[in-house]
């Protein structure tokens, strides 16, 4: 844990100057991962939360939080009970907070350059089946991250003026029609009117959306779709 804390440049991951502090970030995620009372534990989330990867009085998330995600979920697995519900409480935190301007997207692995809510929501889903044998905590924490959902294009066919889309659906598609940002080697586009054809079956998440005014050939396989919502998420 001490080598993967370690192994991120805090100071050169982005955030807005003034509130991001990245000289709070290694040194908390280090007594959070050693904390072993509610005392250290308190000291580490006064660390995160007062400017390392949220400033919790302002209510603003940094980037940071991003990259601390999979690290503080792996102390809620591993850590002393007051550390889980530091490293619980901080997640809940960096999901609910709004970055400030020109600090609200990271680049994902996937290649989208995605909002910070939807990174770390996906961050969540990763470790559903432990978030969901907690009880109460974890299972309010998936259901918030359900909100930011996502949508892998596979395959389209042309249904009169719009596309039916099958892909794969992560998290809660809302009712009616929504907007999305649609992303694609490196661009981004802006998609309105999107509605849910089906919803995923219990056993499989694959899915169908309806997308009006546009050709097949405008949404190619691999593309993913996003919430515009969470694209307009900042201070």
């Amino acid at each position: 844990m001490l080598e993967q804390i370690e192994a991120v440049d805090w100071g050169a991951v982005p955030g807005p100057p003034g509130w991001y502090e990245p000289e709070r970030v290694a040194p908390g995620l280090r007594v959070l991962s050693g904390a072993s009372n509610l005392v250290r534990a308190a000291k580490a989330g006064s660390l995160l939360g007062c400017g390392g990867i949220v400033h919790d009085h302002s209510g603003t998330v940094f980037p940071a939080a991003v990259l601390a995600a999979p690290l503080l979920l792996e102390i809620a697995r591993r850590g002393h009970p007051a550390a889980r519900d530091t490293a619980l409480a901080l997640l809940d935190e960096a999901l609910c907070f709004r970055p400030h301007a020109g600090y609200e997207r990271v680049a994902t692995p996937d290649g989208t350059t995605a909002p910070l809510c939807c990174a770390l929501a996906h961050h969540l889903r990763a470790h559903t089946d432990f978030l969901t044998g907690l009880g109460g905590t974890g299972r309010s924490l998936l259901a918030d991250a359900a909100a930011h959902w996502r949508f892998e294009i596979h395959e389209c066919a042309a249904d009169g003026p719009a596309t039916v889309a099958f892909g794969t659906l992560t998290g809660r598609f809302p009712e009616g029609a929504r907007s999305a940002e649609l992303h694609h080697g490196g661009d981004v586009t802006a998609l309105n009117g999107l509605t849910l054809e089906y919803p995923p079956e219990a056993d499989s998440p694959g899915a169908c959306l309806r997308i009006p005014a546009r050709r097949p050939s405008e949404l190619p396989p691999g593309a993913v779709l996003l919430p515009a919502e969470c694209g307009d998420r900042a201070h």
